[in-house]
C-alpha cells in the first residue's frame, strides 16, 4: 500500500525529532554555520564544592608511635597521620573535582610528637649558631597536601613567639587567629581571615570566607612566652566582629575553623572572662555562620547542629578528633539568586584514616625526618635498677611518679633564695600516661620521654597549709565516691567529673589519704609533713609545672601565688638529664609511698 505523502508541518516536526536523536546519540556533528547562531549555554543555578578538616595533628607525620618505638595502636585500632589524611583528601578530590575541595585545619599542629620536639629544640627550625634552620615536617606535609588555612591551636605557642613565626613563614598558607592579639595595640598579630573562591564555569565565583578563632587559654597556659607580648579575646566577642564583615566583602559562605571545642565549658574557672570551649556559642550567638570546624577537645562529633538564636538558622559543627585519625568533610550545596550564591544545604560527616594506606608523596618527603627523630629518641641515656610502670599511677602511689617528683623538687631546690630554701618544699604532678613504663637495663630518651609526654616548663610556687589542703581536694574530685564496704573498681574508680588523667595531681613531701567514701570536698585526710600535722598558715614551696602554676585545669591558689622559682627548661629534658648525670636510675634513690585510698579510714589497696 502506497504511503501517502507528508505535508510541510508534519516534514518539519518529524526531521526536528530525528535531528535531535541524531546529535544526542553522537552520529551528527553541527555545521560551523549552525554552531554559529547556537545560543550560549546557560549559567549553572545550583553547585556544590567541599571543604576538608583536620584538627590537633599535634605533629604527628606517619602512623608511629616515638614512644613505644612501634605503629601506633590504640584499643578502638585508630591510625593516626597526616600522612594517612593526605590520601583521604585525595580521593576527595579525585571524586569531586580539584577545584571543588578547600582543605583547612583547627590548630595543635607544632608539638605534641618527640618530632615535633626535635624541631624545636634539638635542630630547631629558627636555626642555631647563625645558621638558618631545617623546614618543619609539618610544613613540609600541609604544603604539599595544599592546605587553605589553619587556626592557631593553643600548643603553637608552647616553644615561643619565635619558633611558631618561623613555622608560620614555611608555610604556603596563612595561620588564622583573629583573637590572637597583640599586647600593645590590641591588633591583630596573625591574619585574622582569607577569603578563597570556589570557580564555577559561567557563573560568578563562590566566595568562601575562612575565620580563624583560637583559645583564650593560651593567656595562661603560655604565660611564659606570650605575657606582655599577645592578648588573647573571646571567639564570640571576635566572630561578632569578623563575620559581618566577611559577608560585607560578599563572601557567599561563613565558615569558622575554631580551636575550641563546643560545649561551653572552660577548665580554667573563672581565671579568665572568656570561654575556652565556644564554639557553640559562637554558633548560637553570632549570626551568618555556616559551619564550624571544631578543635581543642581530642574527641570525634562526626556532626552537631546549633539554631543561630538570632536569625533561626541552623549552623553544622563537626569536630574531627586528633592526630589524624580522622577528617571532617564538610559538603555545601549553593543556589544562585538573583546572580548571588546561597546555601541551601550543609552536611558534614568524618571519615576513618585506618582505611587507607599512608600517601607515597608524604612518605618520600619525609621519611628522612622520620628516621632522624627514631634513631634520636632510642639514644641511651642510663640504666635502670627496676622495672618501672606507671599502670596503676592513677590510683597508687608509685615510683615512677617518685621519679617525677624527686626531679622536680632537686632542681627548684637549686634556684630558691636563701628564704625559700629554708622553707618546707614538695612536689605535685600528674600521671601523664598509663602505658608509661621505664624499663629494668637501658633506659632511652623515649622511656622518659613516654613517662612525659608533655613540654612543660618548671615553677617553684608559695602554698599555705589551708591552699594546700584546697589543692589537694580539687585533685581529689578525680576519683568517683564508693562508700564504705562496696568494692572499688579500678576501671570505673576515676576520671569523674570529666577530670582527666593530666589534670590529677598528686603530691609529693607531704603525707596523706584520699577517702573515696567521703563526698567531694571532704576526702583529704591526715594531711602532714615530716610527721607533723599541716598547719593551715605554714607556707610550702610547691614545684609545680608551668600548666598548672599559670591556672590549667582550674586549680584552687596556685595561678595567684606567689613565684620562688622559674625556669623555661622542660621538665622532660631535666629527667633525661637526671639520668644521664646519674648513669643509673635506682628507685631507692626517690620511692617513697606517702599517699594512699582509703574507705573511712580503711586503706584500699
Amino acid at each position: 500500500m502506497p504511503v501517502p505523502p507528508l505535508n510541510r508541518r508534519e516534514f518539519v516536526k518529524k526531521s526536528a525529532v530525528t535531528g535531535a536523536a541524531v546529535a544526542v546519540a553522537g552520529t551528527v556533528a553541527a555545521t560551523p554555520a549552525q554552531a554559529a547562531h547556537r545560543e550560549p549555554p546557560k549559567p549553572p543555578r545550583t553547585w556544590s564544592f567541599s571543604i576538608l578538616g583536620t584538627t590537633d595533628l599535634h605533629s604527628h607525620v606517619f602512623d608511629w608511635d616515638y614512644y613505644t618505638d612501634a605503629a601506633y595502636q590504640d584499643s578502638k585500632g585508630n591510625s593516626v597521620g597526616v600522612a594517612r589524611v593526605a590520601t583521604l583528601v585525595k580521593q576527595q578530590r579525585a571524586a569531586k573535582g580539584e577545584d571543588r575541595v578547600l582543605l583547612v585545619d583547627a590548630g595543635d599542629i607544632i608539638q605534641g610528637t618527640s618530632l615535633a620536639y626535635y624541631y624545636a629544640r634539638v635542630d630547631p627550625i629558627v636555626g642555631t649558631g647563625g645558621k638558618r634552620g631545617p623546614k618543619h615536617p609539618m610544613a613540609v606535609a600541609m604544603n604539599a597536601m595544599r592546605y587553605d588555612a589553619a587556626a592557631l591551636g593553643n600548643h603553637e605557642f608552647n616553644y615561643g613567639i619565635e619558633t611558631l613565626r618561623r613555622f608560620e613563614e614555611q608555610c604556603h598558607f596563612p595561620l588564622l587567629g583573629a583573637n590572637a592579639l597583640d599586647a600593645k595595640t590590641l591588633r591583630p598579630a596573625f591574619q585574622p581571615y582569607t577569603v578563597k573562591r570556589v570557580r564555577v564555569p559561567g557563573a560568578p565565583d563562590i566566595k568562601v570566607g575562612i575565620l580563624g578563632l583560637t583559645n583564650p587559654g593560651i593567656a595562661l597556659w603560655d604565660k611564659d612566652n606570650v605575657a606582655g607580648k599577645m592578648a588573647f579575646t573571646g571567639l564570640v566577642e571576635q566572630a561578632k566582629k569578623y563575620v559581618p564583615r566577611m559577608r560585607a566583602l560578599g563572601c557567599d559562605v561563613v565558615f569558622l575553623t575554631d580551636h575550641s571545642g563546643l560545649d561551653g565549658s572552660s577548665s580554667y574557672g573563672d581565671e579568665l572572662p572568656y570561654v575556652e570551649n565556644a564554639s557553640n556559642l559562637v554558633a548560637q550567638q553570632v549570626p551568618g555562620i555556616d559551619a564550624i570546624l571544631v578543635g581543642h577537645t581530642h574527641t570525634e562529633v562526626s556532626s552537631y547542629t546549633v539554631t543561630n538564636t538570632g536569625t533561626g538558622k541552623d549552623v553544622v559543627l563537626s569536630e574531627p578528633y586528633c592526630y589524624g585519625m580522622r577528617l571532617t568533610v564538610f559538603d555545601f550545596e549553593l543556589e544562585l539568586v538573583h546572580g548571588q550564591w546561597k546555601v541551601t544545604s550543609t552536611k558534614a560527616q568524618t571519615l576513618n584514616s585506618n582505611t587507607v594506606e599512608e600517601d607515597a608523596e608524604i612518605t618520600g618527603l619525609l621519611t628522612a625526618d622520620h628516621e632522624l627523630v627514631v634513631k634520636y629518641v632510642n639514644t641511651p641515656v642510663g640504666t635502670c635498677t627496676a622495672d618501672l610502670s606507671a599502670a596503676e599511677a592513677c590510683w597508687k602511689d608509685v615510683p615512677v611518679m617518685d621519679f617525677i617528683h624527686q626531679v622536680q623538687m632537686a632542681t627548684v631546690a637549686t634556684g630558691l633564695s636563701t628564704a625559700d630554701a629554708a622553707l618546707p618544699l614538695i612536689s605535685v604532678a600528674a600521671p601523664f600516661s598509663r602505658t608509661a613504663d621505664i624499663p629494668q637495663g637501658d633506659v632511652t630518651i623515649r622511656d622518659v620521654a613516654g613517662l612525659y609526654i608533655y613540654d612543660n616548663t618548671l615553677y617553684g610556687k608559695k602554698l599555705t597549709g589551708a591552699q594546700l589542703k584546697d589543692y589537694l581536694e580539687y585533685a581529689a574530685k578525680y576519683y568517683h565516691q564508693v562508700p564504705a564496704g562496696t568494692k572499688v573498681d579500678t576501671a570505673t574508680l576515676t576520671n569523674a567529673n570529666s577530670f582527666w588523667d593530666y589534670m590529677y595531681d598528686t603530691a609529693a613531701g607531704v603525707s596523706y589519704d584520699i577517702d573515696i567514701a567521703q563526698p567531694e570536698g571532704s576526702r583529704i585526710k591526715n594531711l602532714s609533713y615530716a610527721g607533723t600535722p599541716v598547719a593551715d598558715g605554714q607556707v610550702f614551696v610547691v614545684a609545680v609545672n608551668n600548666y598548672r602554676a599559670n591556672g590549667g585545669s582550674g586549680y584552687p591558689h596556685i595561678a595567684a601565688a606567689d613565684i620562688a622559682y622559674s625556669s623555661t627548661n622542660e621538665i622532660r629534658q631535666l629527667m633525661i638529664d637526671y639520668v644521664t648525670a646519674k648513669g643509673s636510675l635506682d628507685p631507692a634513690d626517690f620511692a617513697a609511698a606517702n599517699w594512699r585510698l582509703t574507705q573511712d579510714g580503711t586503706p584500699v589497696f
